[in-house]
């Protein structure tokens, strides 16, 4: 690659929007994917993306932010939160001008519709299809613009250097090529990681694709950047009971109903998803089982509205959301915290920026508002497209990377010669069973320290934990073994933040520690080396 490079490491909607920033700012662009782009998380975003489009009696700009700050909780940051909300509707706008089909109202303006958490309609939506109609979209463009996409490429380690002042610098990223099983070194002087969100720790009890591992967080970590906030990790109030399948806000939005089992409403549906999943597992506790009731809204308003619903309903529950109530739990949904960036979208590493899930811009703070991470994305996306092209333009350092390349060949048959004594699928099962349990929606001290021993009991074991299949091509096998190495890592910074938040805020609830306590109005910043760092 020239000088004048961006590699963009994920092909969901937050690398695709920085794919076109940084093209559009002069950069010759790859985007490095894991899957392919239209199977990313980005399209299971159903219910919209917050914007104020025109101010109004019931709802303003500054009502947006004052929102995003609430639902947050005190850890959120406000120069970065009002960027957000102001650049919104710029980002609408771009959006469909770009031809992103969103739903009309009567007189053919963007439709806008409520969520919870917030005081005004103001989420901007196509049909429950929200996300993967931005994706798709973004995904053409990117055709359009000569954007080479690599798919099928599992993310190794971004390679770094030292510069004279002895300052970390980013200058390639190794990754396994799927389909060859070969190792491939990619270089250049700015790299952005938008690889998603690292939920599938809960396994099962997650809302996400079984691809967010978290494997960029896990790659920035190593090579030096740090990560904050890992403890706060929202639950959706709303996924279904056996699949854990995500049921859009959309449908409380729209009027649905939570009820136990002797059919009694028992929250505000439209409150923030905190509150509401702390309210579901009480009446768990209780022995209720839950139910999402959208009946009354009818068939002709679910058929246009939430045809997407209704299909998931059907598929995974055996259940017509028209005639029938549809059991849900509360699953990990969204994880707020990732790597740590700057007002720059710019990481602890010089040339390495990250953006979407995978990166901590404290817009988010101790729990996200519903509507905000495409919003986020869009927004973000654009900012770090046109800092990393910046960057590169101004590039000035040595760049050698392909040298490594075996060295992470070497890393990968060492992996293959592991003795296969331990199952890694069945302790990932026991992980994900773990911390839904003692990681979940209400915590206590006692259960987390007992499970971070554990993680660090499988950490140990790693080595007894081999491939069966060493083949090169297509081989899951060990594609899931380092997606489970990553996981373990990034569970030990989630316990080791969860422990150190000895207080009750949004996400994280504490049994143990009730309270809310000021003292912790402060982000949670651990290095590689597992140390938690008090600048804030």
């Amino acid at each position: 690659m020239s000088k004048n490079s961006v590699i963009v490491v994920g092909g969901g909607g937050a690398g695709l929007v920085a794919a076109l920033s940084a093209k559009e700012s002069g950069a010759d662009v790859i985007v490095i994917t894991k899957e392919y782009p239209t199977r990313s998380q980005t399209c299971m975003a159903q219910g919209g993306i917050n914007a104020v489009l025109s101010e109004q009696e019931d709802d303003s700009i500054e009502t947006h932010v004052q929102n995003t700050l609430k639902s947050a909780k005190g850890l959120a940051n406000e120069q970065a939160v009002r960027y957000m909300c102001q650049e919104a509707p710029n980002a609408i706008k771009w959006l469909d001008g770009i031809g992103v089909p969103f739903s009309r109202d009567s007189k053919s303006k963007i439709a806008q519709r409520k969520l919870g958490g917030t005081y005004a309609a103001r989420a901007c939506y196509a049909q429950d299809y929200t996300g993967l109609k931005i994706l798709h979209t973004l995904y053409d463009r990117c055709l359009a613009e000569g954007i080479e996409i690599l798919n099928e490429r599992h993310l190794l380690e971004f390679i770094t250097a030292a510069d004279k002042n002895n300052r970390s610098y980013v200058c390639g990223v190794s990754v396994l090529n799927k389909r060859s099983g070969e190792v491939e070194i990619y270089e250049a002087p700015s790299i952005i990681v938008a690889t998603g969100g690292y939920s599938r720790v809960f396994h099962k009890y997650s809302t996400n694709s079984v691809a967010s591992t978290g494997d960029g967080v896990a790659a920035a970590l190593r090579a030096g950047a740090r990560v904050s906030d890992m403890e706060f990790v929202q639950f959706h109030p709303t996924a279904l009971k056996e699949s854990s399948i995500l049921i859009s806000e959309s449908a409380r939005g729209a009027g649905g109903y939570l009820l136990n089992s002797k059919g009694e409403r028992f929250v505000n549906e439209l409150a923030p998803r905190d509150e509401v999943s702390k309210a579901i597992d009480d009446e768990m506790d209780k022995g209720e089982d839950i139910y999402l009731d959208i009946r009354h809204l009818g068939a002709e308003f679910i058929e246009k509205e939430l045809p997407q619903e209704s299909k998931l309903a059907k598929l995974y529950e055996n259940v017509d959301p028209v005639s029938d109530l549809l059991p849900i739990k509360p699953a990990a949904h969204y994880t707020m915290g990732g790597i740590e960036v700057d007002a720059n979208s710019s990481t602890f590493i010089n040339g390495l920026f990250a953006v979407g899930e995978c990166a901590n811009h404290q817009v988010h703070g101790a729990n996200r508002l519903g509507g905000n991470s495409l919003l986020e994305l869009a927004v973000f996306g654009k900012q770090a497209g046109k800092n990393a092209a910046d960057y590169a333009q101004n590039f000035d350092n040595k760049i050698d990377a392909a040298g490594q390349k075996a060295f992470f060949e070497n890393q990968i048959a060492e992996i293959k010669k592991l003795p296969n004594k331990i199952s890694f699928y069945e302790e990932y099962a026991k992980l994900g069973e773990l911390f839904y349990k003692n990681v979940g929606i209400k915590r206590e001290k006692s259960a987390l320290q007992s499970a971070l021993e554990k993680v660090k009991e499988m950490k140990s074991s790693i080595s007894q934990m081999g491939v069966n299949d060493k083949t090169k091509v297509y081989n899951t096998n060990l594609l899931e073994f380092l997606e489970f190495k990553n996981m373990l890592e990034l569970s030990e910074t989630i316990l080791i933040s969860a422990l150190y938040r000895a207080e009750s805020r949004g996400a994280h609830f504490r049994v143990d520690a009730p309270n809310r306590d000021e003292k912790f109005t402060s982000h949670t910043i651990i290095d590689r080396d597992g140390v938690v760092k008090d600048e804030n």
